[in-house]
Order: structure tokens, then sequence, then C-alpha cells
């Protein structure tokens, strides 16, 4: 039998998601402040439109999950306002923007007796499956070193409504590199000490980075970079992540870390991966790589199967936790 699910929020990712949700689930209802995206995004599904969130929650009693896919300053409030009425929920990344937020929402989850997961898509990017296999099996033997570029393209017309602003969009690693800080924690384990350099070089009308650096000790004895920035001329360039270490050197790259760059492995042939998703496609600028069709997979089994791995709250925590120590770092 269909589950039911809701979204919050009904602009671009929200669409994304209710396009991947009809393969698993029923799209019973959705929920927008902009009445227009609501009404838009029910007719094509046959949904019920809301405007408010409390309205939906009061009026929905057979919901088996909502998707939040609101601005992520409101993901919080959101996420606890659903676990409260009863409805496990799937939280678009990143979980929240401070550690605090997170702890209320972990602890709303505990209270409700529901489930609360986030969205961890570039998890399922065939390379990165590979390499977390690798590590997993100790075939690379120690970690000496890492490496991660983000060259990303934001144009200022990408920065309108909530978008750039501190306490709805929260800075450029939380927006658009989170999932590069989920993989550095889901790869090589936690962060031990951190420091960072950030600027603002082309965007004067958003209030954060538009680019930085930091460096990396890891509990595990790794040392490594993050290089980011939004400024990549004219259109993405890279999104990589490379490992030296005492059995062999990989680089996972392409635009979204979607292709095996580089692969020299003791007593290892390189793999033929297979091809996986493009890209998300936003009109005049891409996203990171369209896995939402594995995650939707995934949620449905981990619903009904408590062992099912899924990316966790708590998981997504780490990551909003790493970040906070980024840009708190000096």
């Amino acid at each position: 039998m269909h589950k039911n699910f809701a979204i919050i929020g009904c602009g671009r990712i929200g669409c994304r998601h209710a396009e991947q949700i009809i393969q698993w689930a029923n799209v019973k209802a959705v929920c927008d402040i902009v009445s227009a995206k609501a009404d838009e995004l029910a007719a094509f599904y046959n949904a019920t439109p809301y405007y408010r969130l409390e309205d939906l929650l009061l009026a929905e009693q057979n919901l088996d999950a909502v998707s939040i896919c609101t601005p992520n300053g409101l993901h919080a409030t959101h996420t606890i306002k659903s676990l409260g009425s009863g409805i496990n929920v799937l939280c678009e990344k990143p979980l929240c923007l401070s550690v605090i937020e997170g702890n209320a929402m972990i602890a709303a989850a505990k209270n409700a007796g529901k489930k609360l997961f986030v969205v961890k898509q570039n998890r399922y990017n065939p390379p990165v499956i590979f390499l977390k296999k690798l590590l997993s099996e100790n075939k690379l033997g120690n970690i000496f070193s890492f490496q991660i570029n983000c060259f990303w393209n934001r144009p200022a017309e990408y920065y309108t409504g909530w978008k750039g602003t501190k306490e709805l969009d929260g800075g450029t690693l939380f927006t658009q590199f989170s999932h590069f800080i989920d993989l550095l924690y889901w790869l090589l384990g936690d962060v031990d000490a951190v420091k960072k350099i950030t600027a603002n070089k082309a965007h004067p009308a958003i209030e954060f980075e538009d680019c930085g650096m930091v460096l990396f000790n890891m509990k595990n004895g790794a040392i490594g970079s993050m290089n980011y920035t939004v400024n990549s001329f004219e259109k993405n360039m890279e999104g990589s992540f490379t490992i030296f270490a005492e059995k062999g050197t990989i680089k996972i790259g392409g635009q979204y870390l979607n292709e095996l760059e580089y692969f020299t492995v003791a007593e290892m042939k390189a793999p033929m991966l297979k091809k996986g998703n493009r890209a998300n496609g936003y009109g005049f600028y891409q996203g990171s790589m369209s896995n939402h069709d594995k995650v939707y997979e995934n949620l449905v089994k981990a619903l009904d199967d408590e062992q099912h791995l899924f990316a966790s709250a708590e998981e997504g925590l780490k990551t909003v936790e790493i970040i906070e120590r980024i840009y708190q770092s000096l």
C-alpha cells in the first residue's frame, strides 16, 4: 500500500522531491506561503494545497512523512512542528543552521517517537560508494592527507529572496557545500581541529563569504584542506575529493563528485563504475547530483525497517557541527 507524503516548500527543490515521491508514494498535500506555488504543485499531483503549515498538520491525519523543502533557516521550526504532530520527517540539507537547533530537532523526534532523516544524496554517487567500500575494507591503509575542491558558479541573480541572507541561508558552506562536509565526515570520520580563511570578493549584496579555504586535522590523524568558491567564471568547474593514503591515491572529481578521475591503488585495477545521474538543473545554474530517486527508495525502506541504513538526523547534525566550527574558527 502506497504511503502518503506531504511537501513543505514548493520551490524548485520541492518540485524535485515531488517527482521522486510519486515513484514510491503519494503526494497527498503540499504547503507554501506563496499560494500560487502551492496551487500549481498541488494541481499537478492531485494533492491538497495549504498555505500555512499549521493548517496542513491539523487537517491531514494520515501522513507517513513530511518532506521539508523550505529555506535553511526554517528547517528546524518546520521539522519540530511536523514531528510534534506525530509525522516522520525527511529534511533537506542542511539539517539546520546551528547545533542548538539540531539538538532540539532530534529531541523532538525522540519525544514524538518518530523518525527524522536528512537528505544526503551525494552518498549515492557511484564513485563515492566505491570509495566508501575501499575505506571500510581498509584497502587504502593509513590515510595521510586529502584535498576537497568546490569550484562552482553562482551569479548575482541567484541570490534573490532568502538566498544570501545570514538568517535563512546561513552561508556558502551550508547551502552550496554541506554535501562535501557530509562526505568528509562519512568517509574519514570526525574533525579534531579546523582553521579557515573566508572572503566575499564578487557578491556585495550577500551577507557572508563567497569563497574560502579550510584546514583540517582529523581525529584519524589525516590532515587536509578544502578550497571553495562560487566565483568560478560563468559555470561550475569542479567538485572533487582526493585522498592520499599508504596504499593508494584516489580522486573523485567531475563537477559534482561524479567521476573517478584518478585511481592508483596497490594490487588493484581501476574499476568500471556505472554512470551516475545527471546534476540537478535549475535554469541558469546547476546544483549537485540528482540522486533524490535513491533518497526516496531508501526512505521508504527505512520507514518500514528500523535496521535499514539511511542518513539520520545525528549524521546531519555532525555536518552542521563541523560547519559551525569552521565559521567560528580563526
